[in-house]
């Protein structure tokens, strides 16, 4: 193999390492345990996409103000398995999250259930991740 090749082998290699890692966190890197939240609304749009899915949507205040928030679920694997899939978060169905709020106080949180009208429930957090045990988990012992 010729040295030219070699390095484009390896710096091809360390880039895709490099990109998986910055993509991928725990939940202590971004959200706060301390900070636990319910956010009711409708479905605005879901991101099917690894390493983490997220479902934005819309969340009206005490006040009455309308915000967008994304949610932080499991994998799509994960989520399809406990029952999540692209027809059942269609825009507009309305959901409730309970989670917790991003280290930064934007609007981002990490989702640990979310409850259709119907009274479905379903934990869409992803485990061992550092989020706070609380029972939730059905991995957790």
């Amino acid at each position: 193999m010729t040295k030219s090749l070699y390095r484009l082998l390896c710096a091809g290699l360390a880039w895709a390492l490099a990109s998986g890692a910055q993509a991928h966190h725990a939940f202590g890197a971004e959200f706060d345990p301390n900070r636990p939240m319910v956010l009711r609304g409708p479905v605005v749009k879901v991101e099917w996409v690894n390493p983490h899915a997220w479902i934005h949507m819309e969340h009206t205040t005490e006040t009455g103000e309308k915000e967008v928030w994304m949610v932080e679920g499991g994998t799509p694997n994960t989520l399809l398995r406990r029952g999540l899939n692209r027809n059942s978060l269609l825009p507009g169905t309305e959901i409730v999250v309970d989670g917790y709020q991003s280290k930064d106080r934007s609007k981002r949180a990490n989702g640990r259930d979310v409850t259709f009208t119907d009274g479905r429930k379903i934990f869409m957090g992803s485990s061992g991740t550092g989020a706070p045990r609380d029972g939730r988990d059905p991995t957790e012992r």
